[in-house]
């Protein structure tokens, strides 16, 4: 048996993205259907960190997702860089009147599936898209199997992929492999989770000569810490105590609060952009389009861009029937993935140590975060790169 669906808009992908397009077409009385390998247990239960900048906040908040992140995530005013034994604040208020807010990606994910529960339209989990049908026609078709290999087809108007960087769309919007932009890194981060209170109330950015550090936190009892190391490290091969000392390297004035370390993990990333974010009536977006370093907290925020760009495009097509907007898509997210992109590689390479920087290039670095932090301007600048620039697109309210 196939399971036969009809939809305005079949997305694939039950992330941030694919979830906050389903809710806002909702709003405009557009129909969608959301799918997703995962099951709704897998998705809400990974852990991941989450910065959520003041415009996604009030996105969030705004179009009646919810307003946890207010009551429950930590309000951030400004983040520390530590490096040659010196702290500096960015004042985030100061310079922007804004703030971020520390709430995980996986408690962004809860409020957007209980909101398409409230709305009546449950995502479809467990489902498996293996190919999209017709995709050069104006009614293309997802096709794939459920959990227990029964197969679905979901006919629809338009199809966008937000299913990540293995997505299913990607390869037919993006025929060619060579078709995208992309940079590696010759470092990757070494994260642990510790069950103790935080070791300072805001995030700690270190430069030091053994590289990055971030000092972050989950919440009032589990921290989440960084140091940067080599994308082959085995994660088991470090002790304890090394990790203790690498965490504490470069940090000036403040002794980490140990605890238990439960988790190890080694975090490899790149810089991503494919050329194209549309062929005829499929779309990308989020993950499947783009993917940023963590250092500037940049990937959710970004992707909730090009979702208000979609949405805007999308009313206006089953509004209307023009396309001038879906032509207009690709060059108006471009804009802001560009300048994330080079906020991202920015705070990355200002920040770690490459493995093969000589003398020069480690005090011409230093040279860059002094200019960085005593300039007004760029506290400014690096202040409003980091709470979030406002979207542009505001056809969601």
């Amino acid at each position: 048996m196939t399971q036969h669906i009809r939809t305005q808009v079949g997305i694939l992908g039950a992330g941030p993205a694919g979830l906050l397009l389903a809710h806002l077409l909702h709003k405009a009385g557009i129909d969608s259907v959301v799918i997703d390998t995962k099951s709704r247990e897998e998705i809400e239960g990974t852990v991941k960190a989450g910065i959520v900048e003041s415009p996604a906040a009030e996105v969030l908040s705004q179009s009646g997702v919810s307003d946890r992140i207010y009551s429950e995530g930590m309000k951030h005013d400004g983040i520390e860089f530590h490096f040659d034994g010196t702290a500096h604040r960015f004042d985030f208020q100061k310079h922007t009147g804004k703030s971020a807010y520390l709430y995980p990606q996986h408690e962004v994910l809860k409020d957007l599936i209980a909101a398409r529960i409230r709305d009546g339209v449950t995502p479809l989990f467990s489902h498996t898209a293996t190919a999209i049908l017709d995709a050069e026609s104006s009614q293309p078709r997802i096709v794939g199997t459920n959990a227990v290999g029964e197969g679905f087809e979901i006919a629809a108007d338009i199809v966008v992929g937000a299913d990540g960087s293995s997505s299913v769309a990607r390869s037919f919007v993006n025929k060619d492999r060579n078709s995208s932009y992309f940079r590696e890194y010759p470092f990757a981060w070494y994260g642990v989770l510790v069950k103790a209170p935080p070791s300072f109330d805001e995030l700690i950015y270190s430069r030091s000569e053994d590289g990055f550090v971030l000092i972050s936190t989950r919440d009032r009892d589990v921290q989440r810490m960084y140091f940067q190391c080599d994308p082959e490290l085995d994660a088991a091969s470090v002790s304890d105590e090394e990790i203790w000392r690498k965490l504490q390297a470069g940090i000036a004035g403040v002794e980490l609060t140990r605890g238990p370390i439960f988790r190890k993990d080694v975090l490899r990333f790149r810089s991503f952009v494919a050329k194209e974010l549309r062929n005829g009536h499929v779309f990308l977006m989020g993950d499947a389009a783009h993917t940023v370093p963590p250092t500037g907290a940049k990937g959710m925020n970004l992707a909730f861009s090009d979702v208000l760009w979609l949405n805007e495009a999308l009313r206006e097509y089953f509004r209307s029937g023009s396309e001038s907007l879906m032509d207009a898509y690709p060059e108006n997210a471009m804009k802001r993935i560009w300048k994330a992109q080079h906020f991202s590689y920015w705070m990355t390479t200002m920040l770690h140590v490459a493995p093969d920087a000589s003398e020069f290039d480690k005090k011409r670095q230093l040279g860059e975060l002094r200019s960085v932090t005593e300039s007004a301007a760029a506290n400014a600048y690096l202040s409003e790169g980091y709470v979030g620039w406002d979207y542009e697109a505001d056809d969601w309210r």
